[in-house]
């Protein structure tokens, strides 16, 4: 299993707009549709990553905690379908209905919005101010598959509590680890 680091994306990066099609909604959303009232949380994942399939749960868990306080959440996948056929849209439907994933989960088939924002690897998290700006880009917590650490998603709860709750953002970001996102 290889192990891809975000490309970690300067702090105070300006959110970049997309238009991509839900594979879960049958509708298209851009970014100002999936921003919160607090803060945007985009991440990058897909179906058949093992680092997401070991932290799909807490994602879920995530979203549902913190949507109700005003943060919005998107996930896109940005794998060639080609080679990875589990990562094809109506599997990405399939996936968020098993998963429970009741935020919009967007294709991005042309791989331009994975690359605008520098993505490098599933699952990538990138955390945005009421402002749009860049407010964190890493890990969700230290566990990985086989590890041993437990699941807390400590690292981004950090992060999001700052924002809802005005705190101090720790600056210390360590990266995400996952698949590399499959390039076409």
């Amino acid at each position: 299993m290889a192990q891809t680091p975000s490309n970690m994306l300067p702090l105070g990066t300006k959110a970049t707009d997309f238009l991509l099609p839900a594979t879960n909604f049958n509708t298209n959303f851009n970014f100002n549709e999936c921003k919160g009232q607090k803060g945007t949380l985009v991440m990058f994942i897909c179906n058949h990553c093992p680092f997401v399939l070991h932290v799909i749960d807490e994602i879920v868990m995530i979203a549902n905690d913190y949507r109700v306080q005003g943060l919005g959440i998107v996930a896109i996948s940005s794998n060639d379908v080609a080679k990875y056929p589990q990562d094809a849209p109506e599997k990405m439907a399939d996936f968020a209905l098993e998963n429970k994933i009741d935020f919009p989960y967007l294709y991005d088939e042309s791989q331009n919005v994975a690359k605008t924002y520098q993505a490098a690897c599933t699952p990538d998290f990138y955390l945005f101010d009421s402002e749009d700006l860049l407010v964190y880009r890493g890990q969700l917590d230290d566990s990985r598959p086989g590890n041993g650490i437990p699941v807390s998603g400590s690292d981004l709860r950090n992060a999001i509590d700052s924002i809802i709750y005005n705190r101090h953002l720790n600056e210390v970001q360590k990266p995400s680890i996952g698949c590399g996102i499959k390039w076409k």
